[in-house]
């Protein structure tokens, strides 16, 4: 039996490509290089047709651990809380007054890259500090 080793995530939104470049500055990932045959992503995405330009957009884990993201083009905006989120894990082995500063200093290069800070979840007797909060489509995902 074989098992699927990789996968990407995929996100639907208004702007594919102003969502993935959001993303690559939280998670420090990169754009792709252009497909086959195109020197740049402008050029490619001229050689499309009117309407399909800007549908999609994606970026990758430059140390290529982490999933590829997928950004697509939907009409739709978002209705209802997401059902899949991303847990962005910057207070990892932190705990305490520590990892709530790490949350929090997160937290503020985020809102300032267009990010909106949702609210903090304090720590308590069962589960350490988290921040949700939504992406700038209002997408939701947790620093944790």
């Amino acid at each position: 039996m074989s098992f699927v080793k990789q996968f990407q995530v995929t996100f639907d939104c208004k702007e594919p490509e102003r969502v993935a470049r959001f993303w690559c500055e939280v998670l420090g990932y990169v754009v792709p290089p252009p497909p086959a045959g195109f020197d740049t992503w402008d050029a490619f995405t001229l050689s499309q047709p009117p309407e399909a330009r800007g549908a999609w957009f994606a970026c990758v884990d430059p140390s290529g651990v982490g999933p590829r993201l997928y950004f697509q083009r939907v009409p739709e905006g978002r209705v209802v809380k997401n059902r899949v989120h991303l847990d962005v894990r910057v207070g990892t082995g932190l705990v305490g007054e520590e990892r709530l500063a790490a949350l929090e200093a997160e937290c503020a290069r985020l809102v300032a890259l267009g990010a909106v800070h949702v609210q903090t979840l304090y720590a308590d007797d069962e589960n350490e500090s988290c921040i949700p909060m939504q992406d700038i489509e209002g997408n939701e995902f947790c620093l944790d």
